[in-house]
């Protein structure tokens, strides 16, 4: 076997039980991983020095075909059901065979990395993939070890990704031909049939939700976070729409992280090296950071050129709504050289609500937190996906409920001891619609809702009276600076205050109905927190 780059002189594949490969790659740089790519005909350099690559056939996550070996570890701790789907040990066994086999006489590009900016919950992980640039999104995405720790690197956690082995179904337990299975006991994922290069970052996150709160009493979130001037850490939890990397990118702002952290009794942690940001209709006007940080070493993922250029066309949606971008964190100007902050001050769940419901801004209690937290609430928006004609609701538990080992609760007992103990506020910011639902209303105005978050966190709303919503118990300012009084209660901006009750009505019954499959574990706080719906609505 022939051996290129750098690694720890004792580290070596055949304690993986891969033999036999044709050439071992560890640990190369960009430069030669975008090399190794162009060579193999799998990506191109647009004019920015992005390499551009396309994942196949899968250019998402594929949650049916994502697995956790059932085993005594995990049989009474996970929180089984079509989240995490079980998978038989012994048929993991053979299917890791499987794919151990696959690699031989193939080259193989190996990387060494972790997972936790702070070294008391560091997760070493020693990736190894079949494609240069699934190599490359993890030098991206998980934080780099210096050329020291490489020479004494020892993986905690190991990958597998082999995007050109397909399972056969029948006979390796699968559902399909790609699969993406944990074992916690052997500290393996193995990925295959699918080169959509999230796979490998979700699954990582997937092991810090387990590990970190069963074993550490860290709360890991699906969250973006900065930190002030000051010190002050603030922190943004929010589903795909909601402004989440738009609100928490505030360039008088130190950037913590963009989407996975801890919190820990020190404070908070960023997991990850990198940012994984969609791209669709992406412009240098509405993202500048984002747009910005495409660049030399950054992957686009799923994109074409504008014709006749070498410019990406972020308009295109022609392989996917889904256009993606990975880069080093570096990439962003003002994120934090350490990606860690103090314990959070304030923190913020954002919903677009299509509906125009909810408040533009409100303050939680503890058990409203709990509540909005296991809910998960957004609304996706007409015309954004085929088939939807009107806003619909979307309720993802913490706002990451594919990546959820443990029941949902877990998480939000952990967030609300956290709060309590801290005294953190915590806000419920509606960044969709004001005056009517979709359609009738207009979406609220970027600008507000900052003025919102910059009054929220420089204690402008400490002093401010505020009112109860009438039906979902949700605590409004009467004032905020720089924004008009009259949107801040959402009654107020409807024509009609007795459509917006029915509205209301409707929106509150949507989450009494999906937090059913949550009561039998939740606390009398949490259940307490649940919208009221008039008994006159039936």
């Amino acid at each position: 076997m022939k051996e290129i780059g750098f690694k720890n002189p004792n580290a070596n594949l055949g304690s993986l039980g891969i033999q036999d490969v044709a050439t071992a790659h560890w640990n190369l740089s960009p430069e030669e991983l975008v090399e190794q790519s162009l060579i193999r005909k799998q990506g191109v350099l647009a004019d920015s020095g992005a390499l551009m690559i396309k994942t196949g056939k899968f250019t998402g996550r594929s949650p049916k075909d994502r697995f956790i070996v059932k085993d005594k570890i995990t049989a009474s701790t996970v929180d089984w059901g079509n989240v995490n789907q079980a998978f038989d040990a012994a048929k993991f066994d053979a299917l890791y065979q499987k794919v151990t086999a696959y690699f031989k006489g193939k080259e193989v590009f190996v990387r060494d990395a972790y997972a936790c900016a702070d070294d008391n919950y560091r997760l070493n992980i020693r990736l190894v993939s079949e494609y240069p640039w699934s190599n490359q999104f993890a030098y991206n995405m998980f934080l780099r070890p210096t050329k020291e720790e490489v020479s004494n690197f020892e993986p905690e956690w190991n990958i597998l990704c082999a995007p050109g082995f397909l399972a056969d179904s029948e006979v390796d337990g699968t559902r399909a031909e790609n699969f993406a299975i944990i074992n916690f006991t052997e500290k393996k994922i193995i990925i295959g049939g699918t080169g959509y290069t999230g796979e490998i970052k979700k699954g990582i996150f997937s092991v810090l939700n387990y590990v970190l709160p069963m074993e550490r009493g860290v709360l890991p979130m699906h969250c973006s976070a900065n930190v002030g001037k000051d010190g002050n850490t603030a922190v943004f939890f929010g589903l795909s729409g909601t402004g989440k990397t738009t609100l928490s990118a505030d360039p008088a702002r130190d950037l913590i992280g963009d989407d996975e952290h801890g919190w820990s009794d020190e404070g908070v942690f960023n997991f990850e090296g990198g940012c994984y940001a969609k791209c669709i209709d992406l412009t240098e006007e509405k993202e500048p950071d984002i747009f910005k940080a495409i660049k030399h070493r950054a992957i686009l993922e799923n994109i074409n050129f504008i014709e006749g250029t070498r410019t990406p066309d972020f308009a295109d949606s022609t392989i996917t709504q889904n256009t993606r971008v990975s880069y080093p964190i570096d990439h962003i100007g003002n994120a934090l050289e350490v990606s860690k902050g103090g314990i959070p001050t304030n923190i913020f769940f954002l919903t677009c609500d299509a509906f125009g419901v909810l408040p533009p801004i409100s303050k939680l209690t503890p058990g409203q937190a709990m509540y909005h937290f296991i809910s998960g609430y957004t609304a996706k928006v007409a015309g954004t996906e085929e088939g939807i004609s009107e806003p619909q609701t979307t309720f993802s538990a913490c706002f990451g409920a594919p990546f959820l080992p443990l029941h949902p609760t877990k998480y939000a007992e952990m967030l609300g001891e956290k709060m309590q103990a801290h005294n953190v506020n915590i806000w419920l910011v509606n960044t969709g619609w004001t005056g009517g639902s979709y359609g009738v209303g207009n979406r609220m105005k970027l600008t507000y809702t900052r003025a919102m978050i910059t009054a929220a966190l420089n204690g402008a709303l400490n002093e401010v009276t505020y009112t109860e919503h009438n039906i979902f118990g949700l605590m409004m300012p009467s004032t905020c600076p720089n924004v008009p009084s009259e949107i801040l209660n959402p009654k107020s901006t409807w024509s009609n205050e007795a459509a917006y009750d029915a509205k209301a009505t409707e929106l509150a019954k949507s989450f009494i109905k999906n937090f059913e499959k949550f009561a039998d574990k939740a606390s009398q706080a949490i259940l307490d927190a649940a919208p009221r719906v008039p008994k006159m609505a039936g």
